[in-house]
């Protein structure tokens, strides 16, 4: 990201998240205050009906956005009523759950971790839109690229000794690999029923011929934002690298029973799509 700026990919996502609740039938993923976080222009052309719809690809990035966001959100409520109540998310962007938050700031407490410059961006959006910062919420600056994670987690009040769910959603593509391994094991250095929802970049090499061409396509488009894609990973290798990292399981949110049970909550109307990452994956892994 561009210094001294909030990250543009992290507004992109949360204007797609936004736009796939006004937009889009059925609707995977229930965020009603995703179009709060936007800018003024964003948020007007949303409210007049003229924000732009665009064709299969940009319903299919929307969609593809919002499930992420519902399989970890998802994973989070069977975490809560297993009795973890911390929820650490990392590379928060414009995340909106904490203004959601079902549960008081006992039984959950959020920690958003982020880059200073996005969160300051994040605070002046919800100024804007008369957003109070909820109580149970603690903002968390990290530079991923230069700082470690665990001090100043800790220096804000989290727990390593008890439990945690963890989403990082959007962000492990633009890290170095040797940070993206730092904080995956960080994650599962944590307290026993520990776990962590990511999404990641499929290694081109393992990629079709035409996926590894829309990669391409995306990682010139982000790089013009100064977001540079720097890690990919193997989805065959992966499960074993992340028991070498500490992880006692791991599960993909790709598979056909994440899609029957998000399939199960739709209209019987609604067009059955499984979940499909494309030129990406999903995990869930647990301590």
């Amino acid at each position: 990201m561009k210094k001294g700026h909030a990250s543009e990919t992290a507004y992109r996502a949360a204007r797609a998240r936004a736009r796939h609740q006004v937009l889009d039938y059925p609707r995977v993923f229930e965020d009603p205050m995703a179009p709060l976080l936007l800018r003024e222009a964003d948020r007007v052309a949303l409210r007049q009906g003229t924000a732009p719809r665009g064709g299969a690809v940009a319903r299919g990035l929307r969609m593809a956005l919002a499930l992420r966001s519902r399989i970890a959100e998802d994973a989070l409520h069977d975490a809560v009523r297993r009795g973890v109540k911390q929820y650490v998310v990392l590379g928060a962007g414009l995340d909106t759950f904490a203004f959601r938050n079902p549960y008081p700031p006992e039984a959950l407490r959020v920690f958003e971790v982020d880059h200073p410059d996005t969160q300051a961006g994040k605070r002046e959006l919800a100024a804007q839109a008369g957003l109070a910062i909820p109580p149970g919420l603690q903002f968390v600056p990290v530079d991923f690229a230069t700082q470690a994670l665990a001090p100043q987690l800790a220096a804000a009040g989290f727990d390593p000794r008890q439990p945690a769910f963890f989403s990082f959603l959007g962000v492990s593509m633009y890290l170095e690999p040797a940070a993206l391994e730092s904080t995956l094991r960080y994650v599962a250095s944590c307290a026993r029923g520990s776990e962590v929802v990511f999404d990641y970049v499929v290694d081109p090499g393992k990629l079709s011929f035409i996926d590894r061409m829309m990669l391409r396509l995306v990682a010139l488009r982000v790089g013009l934002l100064g977001e540079k894609m720097k890690s990919f990973l193997d989805p065959a290798t992966l499960p074993d690298r992340l028991l070498a990292m500490g992880f006692g399981s791991s599960h993909d949110q790709g598979s056909p029973e994440v899609a029957a049970r998000i399939r199960a909550t739709l209209p019987a109307d609604a067009p059955a799509r499984p979940p499909r990452f494309g030129m990406g994956g999903m995990v869930r892994a647990c301590v």
